[in-house]
């Protein structure tokens, strides 16, 4: 790897990321909170010097007028060190809130990761604070490297490789024919969905500070809210179907929305196999909640049906809202939810987890293999919408699998040993990797919080947060010795 590739498109980076923490400067004047212009201040000038020191200070770093020939391993490490830097300067201004220093990084990676699971036990901040946490989930959720690639020219014709080691998935989509198009495309179809759902909450009675943070947090799937009871806390049955449709949108592949909206048809959506397999999926794990709660004296059929709808969409696409407490739900309810926590959103989404396409390829590859036991000379090929899926792609997608299972198992047991409690270990395991947020126990449940997690369970999940928003792949690769050969 190239030392100077590298410097020059991390300190670009860092450059910029500096020009966006000051966007909470302006919400503090707005509000008069004069005392929340030095924390983002503060953060923004990190930011900028170290940008400024990587570009300045690396041999030939600032000379490089565009990174046109970066090799796929330094794709890699720019985008695994700009999130790993980002969280780290997005952590500055909780200090000034009196957050510890392992607490400040919780929140920001659990912010840019769009995992939404929070240290707060009290709500008591400025509105510039709770800005910051839905803004940091926004970029997260499609991506902050997506974004540089949309609007800076160095990134032009090198922000392929990047583009896809920061939206990592079974295949390489783009829609258009430039990369860049293609970010800007997705951009313009995140803000226009943000704008909506602003406009829909406000109409709703959702005060409409409330309503900018809470539709950040949702279309980039990330569930952070400046209401501690979460959604509930509106107490709102329209506000809460709306964030139920647009926790959903946020779930389907951008991809396939922009196809949906060019040809101005829905239908498109549904000729989809990994779409049908979410939809279809989200209904009838929502039928099966809905009958247990039932047979279980939740004698209401409408409320039912809506808060199974919107747990199961908050689960799956790894949103975290909670539209009531889940934790006083019956067993087998709370285990329904525990098991949607592996399936994971459409590809090409803001949701996290394995993803359905995912599923999809390995559903195919075991019954490939059942059918060649059966007759050995058979050549059984792997479809996903009718194209056949390289047996390369197949086996990367298995091995995928099982290491986010290894990984999982790791850390249930570490959390579980630390925290003397298999519930949470469990549960956190699966909700950080997933980037989903609350998880299935009395402490770590949507009206709960991580604060009183042990520091090493809070690196744990720090460490698992980021690995699952990358999907593996950059940290996996950045194990391998060779990977590690730089020169000037």
């Amino acid at each position: 790897m190239r030392l100077n590739y590298l410097a020059s498109a991390i300190g670009l980076v860092m450059m910029y990321i500096g020009l966006v923490l000051l966007s909470p400067v302006v919400v503090a004047m707005f509000y008069n909170e004069m005392g929340s212009i030095l924390p983002f201040v503060a953060a923004s000038a990190v930011s900028i010097a170290i940008g400024y020191c990587f570009r300045k200070f690396v041999k030939n770093a600032s000379n490089l007028e565009n990174l046109n020939d970066i090799k796929k391993a330094e794709a890699l490490f720019i985008v695994a060190m700009s999130w790993v830097v980002f969280s780290f300067i997005a952590a500055i201004p909780y200090l000034f809130y009196d957050f510890s220093p392992i607490n400040a990084l919780f929140e920001a990676v659990s912010g840019i990761t769009t995992t939404g699971a929070t240290v707060l036990t009290n709500y008591n901040y400025p509105h510039a604070f709770f800005f910051w946490r839905a803004l940091t989930q926004w970029f997260g959720g499609l991506g902050i490297i997506v974004l540089f690639i949309a609007i800076l020219p160095q990134f032009a014709v090198a922000g392929r490789q990047m583009f896809f080691a920061e939206t990592p998935g079974p295949t390489e989509d783009k829609f258009t024919p430039r990369i860049r198009n293609t970010a800007s495309s997705l951009w313009k179809i995140y803000l226009a969905f943000t704008v909506i759902e602003i406009l829909l909450l406000i109409w709703a009675g959702m005060p409409a500070f409330d309503a900018v943070c809470n539709s950040l947090s949702t279309l980039s799937a990330g569930g952070f809210s400046p209401h501690a009871k979460s959604i509930l806390g509106y107490n709102s049955n329209a506000i809460t179907w709306i964030i139920l449709i647009f926790m959903f949108i946020a779930g389907i592949s951008f991809n396939l929305q922009y196809k949906a909206l060019k040809q101005f048809n829905p239908f498109v959506l549904f000729k989809n196999e990994e779409f049908r397999a979410y939809f279809g999926l989200v209904l009838i794990m929502s039928m099966f909640i809905s009958v247990s709660l039932f047979l279980n004296h939740h004698t209401n059929i409408a409320d039912n049906i809506r808060d199974s709808l919107f747990q199961i969409i908050s689960i799956t696409t790894s949103s975290g809202f909670a539209s009531l407490d889940f934790e006083k739900w019956n067993y087998t309810s709370k285990l329904l939810l525990f098991i949607v926590m592996f399936m994971g959103a459409c590809s090409s989404s803001a949701g996290g987890g394995i993803k359905l396409a995912r599923w999809l390829v390995v559903y195919k590859s075991m019954k490939s293999e059942i059918v060649k036991i059966l007759h050995p000379n058979a050549v059984v090929n792997i479809k996903i919408d009718g194209k056949t899926v390289p047996i390369e792609t197949a086996r990367q997608i298995v091995v995928f699998v099982f290491f986010y299972f290894l990984i999982f198992g790791v850390t249930a047991i570490f959390i579980s040993i630390l925290e003397h409690n298999s519930a949470v270990g469990l549960t956190s395991a699966i909700s950080s990797l997933g980037n989903i947020g609350p998880g299935v126990a009395v402490s770590t449940g949507p009206m709960g919080n991580y604060d009183n997690l042990t520091i090493p369970s809070k690196v744990i999940y720090i460490m698992n947060m980021l690995v699952g928003r990358l999907e593996l792949i950059p940290f996996m690769v950045m194990l391998q010795k060779d990977f590690w050969t730089l020169k000037d």
